[in-house]
């Protein structure tokens, strides 16, 4: 699978959302993501934005559902939608649901590991029911929780290679990465790439030391790009 850089726009005002996925196309972002900070303050109304603003785009909604899935799905893919993630905790129905609706709609389903208490099982459930591609993930009040405990936070890279092995889908890897380790996954066989809040330097805001975003995001799509093909592999079980 080519690599993809993927940018989660966790942004609370539409303007900037928009302004800021229009300089990720530009530096050559593949995927838009509504973030879920987006997601709960515009819903609706900011997915169906960025799609009016860019057709054609692949624009993922980070719903994190854990009920109601087939109407959850079917809303965003109306919206303009392509791919929804569900999380790999909810009941195996709400995962069957929206399951049902990405095949109705036309959408992707995106499953989340995040909290499972065997990430690689939880994965390889993702896959078991039908998703189609699996997100690796270490939560962000679970990584601050931890550090402020005075402890070494998990991080997505601690299980990734295992991850990737226990599936036979496209991974994704997200929670506390570094700039550089996010760009390395595709060295551990995760060809989605996502870059996000913080960008380098600051946790709450969406900028980078320099504050050239447009820049960095530019040789991050180099840098990624430039692994060529990353194989999906059978799952190792």
């Amino acid at each position: 699978m080519r690599p993809i850089v993927q940018i989660s726009l966790d942004l609370t005002d539409r303007a900037e959302a928009l302004a800021t996925a229009a300089l990720a196309r530009r530096a050559g972002v593949d995927w838009l993501e509504a973030g879920t900070p987006f997601i709960l303050a515009e819903g609706l109304h900011g997915v169906r934005a960025l799609r009016e603003q860019f057709p054609g785009v692949p624009i993922v909604a980070d719903l994190k559902t854990m009920d109601g899935g087939y109407l959850e799905a079917e809303m965003m893919a109306k919206a303009g939608a392509t791919h929804v993630v569900v999380m790999s905790r909810a009941h195996e129905e709400t995962i069957k649901c929206v399951v049902k609706a990405g095949r109705d709609y036309g959408v992707k389903v995106m499953g989340d590991n995040l909290a499972e208490p065997d990430m690689v099982a939880g994965a390889r459930r993702i896959e078991d029911l039908g998703c189609d591609f699996v997100v690796h993930h270490i939560g962000y009040d679970e990584r601050r929780g931890i550090a402020a405990a005075g402890r070494r936070w998990p991080s997505p890279l601690d299980q990734l290679r295992a991850v990737v092995a226990a599936v036979g889908l496209p991974v994704q890897a997200v929670g506390g990465l570094s700039l550089e380790q996010a760009v390395s996954t595709p060295e551990y066989g995760a060809p989605l790439v996502v870059i996000g809040a913080p960008l380098a330097v600051d946790a709450d805001a969406f900028r980078t030391a320099d504050g050239n975003l447009e820049g960095t995001l530019r040789l991050i799509c180099q840098r990624v790009h430039g692994y060529g093909d990353v194989p999906v592999l059978p799952a190792q079980r």
